[in-house]
């Protein structure tokens, strides 16, 4: 059985996790905090997460894992089966996560976890690269009514657990609303949150939520 290694907080943990679940394949959850200890590295090259376990080893990086998972295992295709559409697919998930979920992340910490100020300098920079990152997606996305057109792919995946995060962030520290002129990127946000596996992995981010933000925090009076 496959395993997944990870923690439910986790944006890109819970990518694989829903494409496990969407699949309908049988997989279990291996509790799995990255770092640089040592037996975490065994199993986690660079001591992050998700990695999925597999009857040939340990695959780490989220892409890779998605990959796997639509190239070996049954179920529902995350992939078209024509290659140009194929590649499209992919461009529109790395551009999801190379210009939203990254620029996000920097201001995740004063965020969502209540952490320090991020340095003015990153702030600006995390705006610009989100205005440009939406404005691509903007004109990159189909939206008809799934981001790559009428197929749920794992562009949805990196959509749905990278766009939230991103928003919220323009919310609270910039005043922006990054949806406000695409309405059909916010009703596919809609649209996903009523998917009977996102609610699931919605209820177990939530159950594991208080767990995480004390771990969180005691890492930071250690680091303090």
């Amino acid at each position: 059985m496959l395993k997944l290694y990870g923690f439910a907080a986790s944006n890109y943990f819970n990518m694989v996790k829903l494409a496990l679940l969407e699949k309908g394949l049988p997989f279990e959850v291996v509790p799995f905090h990255g770092c640089q200890n040592p037996a975490i590295l065994a199993v986690s090259p660079r001591g992050k997460v998700p990695v999925l376990e597999t009857e040939q080893g340990f695959l780490s990086e989220t892409d890779a894992i998605l990959d796997f998972i639509d190239e070996s295992q049954p179920g529902i295709a995350l992939l078209p089966t024509d290659a140009f559409e194929r590649a499209r697919v992919r461009a529109l998930a790395k551009e999801i996560e190379l210009y939203i979920e990254l620029p996000a992340r920097i201001c995740y910490v004063e965020v969502f976890f209540g952490g320090r100020p991020t340095p003015e300098a990153l702030k600006a920079k995390a705006k610009r690269d989100l205005i440009k990152g939406f404005a691509a997606l903007a004109r990159h996305g189909r939206f008809t009514p799934y981001v790559a057109g009428e197929q749920f792919t794992l562009a949805d995946l990196y959509f749905l657990y990278s766009v939230d995060l991103a928003v919220e962030v323009g919310r609270r520290l910039f005043d922006i609303d990054f949806l406000s002129e695409m309405p059909a990127a916010k009703a596919l946000l809609e649209q996903l949150a009523e998917k009977p596996n996102v609610q699931k992995v919605a209820a177990d981010k939530q159950a594991e939520a208080p767990a995480f933000l004390e771990r969180v925090r005691a890492v930071g009076r250690t680091a303090g």
